[in-house]
């Protein structure tokens, strides 16, 4: 167990210092800034990465969500959900940790918003909490379809996190205008803690939407999935 949740532990460090570093180093770069487009893709290519790197260790989840919905699937023993959890929220923290050293080393830093997550006044794009809430839903709830379904034993072996890394990818450029985009509830923890304050007081849409999400998804595959 213990590879298996240091593995949880690096997956979600690389998850949140990559997907968050983009958006806090280069997005908004002078003349070069990645934008919308380059944070999708960094996100997505976070997940392919260290999903190829450990995944044959944990299975790759790093994100309570996901733990959550393959638990419901009967994919994991839920007795293992504690320790995965812990493991990941523990990887975000981490890695929020190192990129603030770093973007803090800049002269004239200003925390602003951190790649946190939010709504209201706090939304990108100034979108209400129905509307956040309903987003991290829908779009964890998809995010866990394309894992349980590109992960069956019947798909070739091999391929899965290049599907779930394009999935996460087409989730942040929907979803990042309207929550900064979510749907893992670690990675909002992790930088959540660092901006304090609202963020600390909207943290709870982004641990409950996508845990709502992940266990319909878990549900919905029960039905329609094959896993005999």
């Amino acid at each position: 167990m213990f590879r298996k949740l240091s593995a949880e532990f690096l997956g979600t460090f690389w998850l949140v210092f990559g997907g968050c570093g983009s958006a806090v180093l280069a997005a908004g770069f002078p003349e070069v800034g990645i934008g919308l487009l380059g944070v999708s893709f960094a996100f997505g290519l976070t997940v392919l990465t260290m999903a190829y790197a450990v995944g044959g260790i944990s299975g790759g989840h790093f994100n309570p969500a996901v733990s959550v919905g393959l638990a419901v699937a009967g994919r994991m023993p839920p007795a293992s959900l504690v320790g995965y959890i812990i493991a990941q929220v523990a990887g975000a923290i981490a890695a929020a940790a190192v990129l603030y050293l770093i973007a803090s080393g800049k002269a004239g830093f200003q925390l602003g918003g951190f790649a946190a997550n939010g709504y209201g006044e706090h939304s990108p794009g100034g979108y209400s909490l129905t509307a956040a809430l309903v987003t991290e839903v829908v779009m964890t709830a998809f995010f866990l379809l394309i894992i349980l379904g590109s992960t069956h034993s019947r798909v070739p072996v091999g391929f899965a996190p290049i599907p779930i890394g394009l999935g996460l990818t087409l989730i942040h450029l929907v979803s990042i205008p309207v929550t900064n985009t979510s749907v893992n509830p670690a990675r909002s923890t992790g930088q959540a803690l660092f901006v304090g304050d609202w963020a600390i007081s909207q943290l709870w849409l982004f641990w409950v939407a996508p845990l709502i999400g992940a266990a319909i998804a878990g549900i919905v595959w029960k039905i329609v999935g094959d896993d005999s």
